[in-house]
């Protein structure tokens, strides 16, 4: 039987009392898409809690063969929401996914990682929480076409912003299109997705998300951004999960589309996700000092983790082909490894907003959202806590603006991968570090790196593509 929970009791009042009818069970796979699937109120009790419900395990991406496809999630109880997008009555739970016939934790649950990775921390005493504030960009568009076949290939995108339909026949055409690279921020006309941000938002906080603020990102064609407050890893992952599905659908119920894709229009910025980051222990902040821009030795050893560490890092934080359209040398996103206060051309900055001991943190700039955040927070956490407990020496911090640096100057700068396939290659070749405390395992790194390469890379590689007749049909 189940025991007395607070947390289980009060979502079965709720229940009760707010007569849902149905319960929805979000998990996640290993690439990084929420699952779920749902049942009704009549067949939730506080047994749920305990017993959970089975699944086919085997028709999830990177999980198990059909001989072994049983297992089971389990709902935690802290994550209930009101789903505001379906028509019933429903409340959303997210679960941890379990092996049936030992009811352990399932070792490549990206939940189960997240979880170890805050246990790991715990177990280092170096301190007791960390906290993660990702700034997710995205964009909104009004139509999306895609489509590859054995004889053609093609996409198309399009955004009532998009500075390429400035001369378009609109009947009338207003003429506020946001200029290439110049979308931050200006007001509404020209920002056409004000409302719609104010929704998403709303929802949202509706949702129990804190949020801290929203705005026009820098690319035409409807990039934006919404920042939400900075949590513990785990519900920091879970939340932003919630954002993406939320953000998502409030576009959808306004006939537009929000997409995370790293890189979808060519020639502007891409939408990245830069992470902050900062340790704690008995209440304080770790990451304040004496040092550089206001650091600790500590913090100065978590970004000398992070830099080493870095080129496997990307193949969790940056883990789809298209991360690597947006990290290219010379262009808007952060490749070059180094770190400097203020400067946002560097791959981690810190910010310099306030001088108070509690806003202390680190910027990891070259991730992205299309990927798993379970996997890419606790890779950062371990890359950083490897930097601190084999004291990593980041070097010396680069305040020069790094797009300006002389070809001499810049060659000794270290840049990130050039693709998935070398990230993935890096991630092969240095892993040591995520495996510490069995955090992750050699198991999960393997499929991960095969899985990648499989259904990722090698049918890339294999793919014509349509740049490629403009530049050599008529060889």
């Amino acid at each position: 039987m189940a025991k007395s929970n607070s947390a289980i009791d009060k979502i079965l009042k709720f229940v009760k009392e707010n007569k849902i009818l149905f319960i929805d069970l979000k998990f996640m796979d290993f690439p990084g898409q929420w699952q779920h699937f749902t049942v009704p109120s009549t067949h939730f009790n506080a047994n749920s809690f305990v017993d959970g419900y089975g699944f086919d395990g085997s028709s999830i991406r990177g999980w198990k063969p059909i001989n072994e496809s049983d297992m089971l999630i389990i709902p935690d109880p802290n994550t209930m929401f009101v789903d505001p997008f379906i028509e019933a009555p429903t409340i959303s739970l997210t679960c941890d996914v379990y092996e049936p016939s030992t009811r352990e934790k399932y070792s490549r649950c990206p939940r189960n990682i997240a979880n170890k990775a805050e246990s790991y921390l715990l177990s280092t005493g170096i301190a007791d929480e960390v906290f993660f504030g990702p700034e997710a960009e995205f964009f909104i568009f009004d139509d999306v076409r895609f489509e590859s076949t054995p004889n053609s290939s093609f996409y198309y995108v399009d955004s009532i912003e998009g500075r390429w339909n400035s001369a378009r026949d609109e009947n009338p055409n207003l003429g506020y299109k946001p200029r290439y690279k110049e979308g931050y921020f200006p007001v509404p006309p020209t920002d056409a997705l004000m409302d719609l941000r104010n929704e998403m938002v709303i929802n949202l906080m509706n949702c129990g998300i804190d949020v801290e603020a929203q705005h026009h990102e820098v690319a035409s064609g409807g990039q934006c951004e919404i920042d939400l407050k900075f949590a513990p890893l785990v519900k920091a992952a879970d939340q932003l999960l919630m954002f993406k599905y939320i953000v998502k659908n409030t576009a959808k119920k306004n006939g537009k589309s929000v997409t995370y894709m790293p890189k979808p229009i060519f020639g502007d910025n891409g939408s990245g996700m830069h992470v902050h980051t900062s340790l704690w222990k008995k209440g304080k902040p770790l990451f304040y000092g004496n040092g550089y821009a206001g650091l600790s030795d500590l913090a100065l050893y978590f970004i000398g983790g992070l830099l080493k560490h870095a080129p496997s890092l990307l193949a969790l934080t940056n883990p789809t082909t298209n991360s690597y359209k947006r990290l290219v040398p010379g262009f808007e996103a952060p490749v070059n490894l180094a770190y400097s206060q203020r400067n946002r051309s560097a791959a981690i900055r810190i910010p310099m907003y306030s001088n108070s001991p509690k806003s202390k943190r680190v910027e990891f700039r070259c991730p992205d959202a299309s990927g798993n955040p379970y996997l890419g927070f606790s890779a950062i956490l371990m890359a950083g806590l490897d930097g601190i407990i084999n004291r990593i020496d980041p070097g010396e911090p680069l305040d020069k603006d790094i797009y300006d640096l002389a070809p001499e100057e810049l060659k000794n700068v270290p840049s990130t991968p050039g693709s998935l396939d070398e990230a993935l290659k890096a991630l092969e070749n240095d892993h040591a570090y995520l495996l510490k405390g069995d955090v992750f395992t050699e198991d999960v790194i393997e499929t991960w790196i095969a899985y990648k390469r499989d259904k990722e890379v090698k049918p890339m590689a294999l793919q014509p593509h349509p740049f490629e007749f403009g530049l050599y049909y008529d060889c």
